[in-house]
């Protein structure tokens, strides 16, 4: 297959769509099953791209969960906890092999945002991690392949039309990247930054104690910021990403956003949070929206008289402010990657309210010194890569 017709581009107005290889070679890429879109297509490639560096780097199965061609979440195949499998909604599904375990972090770091997903898998799919696809509103799947049975499972989806794609593992593009905005051609080369552990680059930090764990952390924040929409900047711990800033002009908007992400993500993990006494006939993305808002500002919507009758058994407390600071002060040992440098020590700052004790960001600010010595008033690691991760 050399060409492939799409129904129309990002909006239903721009058609004709189509994508092919400019070089007259086949796409590396079987549709076997739905019809992808536009987007569907931005999302699955750079979704792939991204695990097939994180399986290289942490030498596990890796999941992602992308929206909008940026990740909403990813992970590596780590066992999962007790608390994890309740907050994920997979704590009926018994044990699970590490690529679903991945895809389970993947989707539920920030499951309001993976809702309506398009999956990359860096492994072929199998049958538990078809199953737990199955029941997650999802658009489509890219992975290198797929078990005759979990095949099955998932062309049950969407009424029989859910995209599952098969991408060629072998496939190596071009050096040489381009697109076309206002009709003018851009060329670049490929971002062929290899993100191991010589890419963590300089600790100039006085603390320099790093475990491992947190080594892979930090390249698991830098390869999730390579394929996000810049300026981004992005929380890890425990072999997956917990919170993602995306496309924000200012870089203390993407700690701000990022950091709040992980917080909530850390927030579901609460005993209160745990306990809410949900309605037994609550679906599953209405408990994540009635979650979100309840451990948000806006708590009051599900509160309030006439509204928590529909949601719970019982009117649960409200989550104080006190209360909610007084569990995230238990969050520790988080690290974050940056894909530019941090210009003030603000970002360190509201890093620090989160957990964060490794990072690492380019370096190259004016104000570097000011930077370092908030990291080293918090006892923080932080690397200087040298190397900047833009992508758009």
């Amino acid at each position: 297959m050399r060409e492939f017709e799409l129904k129309y581009g990002c909006n239903p107005n721009q058609k004709p769509s189509r994508v092919y290889m400019e070089n007259g070679d086949e796409l590396p890429f079987e549709v076997l099953n739905g019809r992808p879109g536009y987007i569907n297509l931005l999302d699955a490639f750079n979704g792939w791209q991204l695990v097939k560096e994180l399986k290289n780097a942490a030498g596990l199965p890796a999941a992602t969960s992308f929206k909008h061609v940026s990740p909403a979440g990813a992970a590596v195949g780590l066992p999962l906890n007790d608390t994890e499998k309740k907050i994920y909604w997979v704590d009926d599904l018994g044990e699970l092999s590490p690529l679903a375990s991945a895809y389970a972090r993947a989707r539920g770091a920030d499951r309001m945002s993976s809702y309506g997903d398009f999956i990359a898998l860096s492994d072929v799919c199998d049958s538990d991690t078809a199953k737990l696809i199955k029941r997650e509103v999802s658009d489509g799947i890219i992975a290198p392949g797929y078990e005759d049975e979990a095949l099955e499972i998932l062309k049950e989806k969407k009424k029989g039309n859910y995209c599952i794609l098969k991408i060629d593992p072998d496939y190596v593009p071009d050096e040489k990247e381009r697109k076309q905005v206002f009709g003018v051609t851009f060329e670049q080369g490929r971002n062929n930054a290899l993100i191991n552990e010589a890419f963590l680059g300089d600790i100039v930090t006085r603390n320099k104690d790093i475990p491992d764990s947190a080594k892979r952390d930090l390249m698991i924040s830098l390869i999730v910021l390579k394929y996000t929409q810049s300026n981004s900047v992005a929380y890890a711990k425990g072999g997956q990403a917990i919170g993602i800033g995306a496309g924000q002009q200012s870089r203390i908007h993407c700690t701000r956003l990022a950091g709040q992400k992980a917080d909530n993500w850390f927030l579901r993990q609460s005993p209160r949070v745990l306990e809410l006494p949900f309605l037994d006939e609550i679906r599953r993305a209405d408990r994540d929206n009635a979650i979100d808002i309840y451990i948000g500002n806006e708590y009051e919507d599900v509160l309030r008289d006439g509204a928590w009758q529909k949601i719970f058994k019982t009117k649960p407390d409200v989550f104080t402010d006190k209360d909610k600071r007084s569990w995230l002060e238990k969050n520790s040992d988080v690290a974050l990657g940056s894909d530019a440098f941090f210009p003030f020590g603000d970002n360190v700052e509201r890093a620090k309210k989160s957990g964060v004790k490794y990072i690492a960001q380019p370096g190259g600010s004016i104000r570097d010194d000011n930077v370092i010595e908030t990291a080293d008033k918090y006892g923080m690691v932080m690397y200087f890569t040298g190397l900047r991760l833009f992508h758009h």
